[in-house]
Formats: structure tokens, sequence, C-alpha cells
């Protein structure tokens, strides 16, 4: 008698980590575009996503790239101080948007051109993400993240 509950509790144990792998592979194989991660502009340089890779990007706006376009079109750069990447967007931007201030962009890059479908600005003076300031520091920009926009 004694065996067969061991033997029981074995299966048990086996099948609740299958369970439990079965559950994990589930979630990570269905969120697929949910699980999207930062990129600065020195990254996307170095390597290239693949066209039909959604991801963000981050960076600071930079200072005399905005374009507004023909209707909700705009055109601006993301840059990191090691690399700067063209943004392309269609629709109303956030409020706080502007030149030399701390944006994040979900979208494709699409022939060397970042085609957002989202962009996310600070939501008040002092706040950059904190993957944004990661970056700028890593490329020897000086970020206070108390101070607002970056300066060198």
């Amino acid at each position: 008698m004694k065996g067969l509950k061991k033997q029981r509790r074995i299966q048990v144990i086996v099948l609740a980590a299958f369970a439990l792998v079965a559950s994990f592979a589930a979630f990570y194989f269905a969120s697929g575009d949910a699980l999207q991660f930062f990129r600065s502009p020195s990254e996307v340089a170095e390597t290239a996503p693949g066209p039909n890779e959604t991801f963000r990007i981050g960076g600071l706006v930079e200072e005399g790239s905005l374009v507004r376009g023909q209707g909700a079109a705009i055109t601006f750069s993301v840059t990191d101080g090691g690399a700067t990447v063209p943004v392309r967007y269609e629709g109303v931007l956030p409020d706080l948007f502007g030149e030399g201030e701390g944006v994040v962009a979900t979208g494709k890059l699409v022939d060397g051109t970042f085609e957002a479908s989202e962009i996310l600005a600070k939501h008040d003076e002092t706040y950059m993400p904190k993957e944004v300031i990661d970056a700028l520091k890593e490329q020897g920009v000086y970020v206070d993240p108390n101070a607002g926009p970056a300066t060198n």
C-alpha cells in the first residue's frame, strides 16, 4: 500500500511540472508582440531588426528634425547621441511631445525608417523612461532625470 501512495505522489508531481511547463510555453508563444523590448538608436544601427519585427525605440527627439507633413503625417529623428534613426508617424502626437524631449515609439523598421504605430512622450517635465536614461548614459550624454531634457 505504501508503494502505491508513493507512486501516486510522484505521478501528481510529474503531472504538475508538465502543466507548469505547458502553461509557460502557451503564455510565451501566445504573447507574441506583447513582449516588446526597448532598443536605443545605436542598437538599431548596429543590428537592424527584421522588417516584420515589432519593437520599441527610445531616445531624444533630435533638435530641428520635427517636420509636420500633409494631414496627420509627422517625421522626426530619435537620437541617443551615438546614432540617429528617422521616424515616421501618422496620428495625433501626445501634448508633451517636442524636440529635445524623451520619447518611446512602438513600430517596425522599414527601409531604414522606423514606421511608428504608437508614440509615448514623457508625462511631465522631469520624467524620462529609465531605459532611455540608461541608453543615453551609455552614449556619454549626461542625463539628470529631475532636470528635464538631456544635455551634453
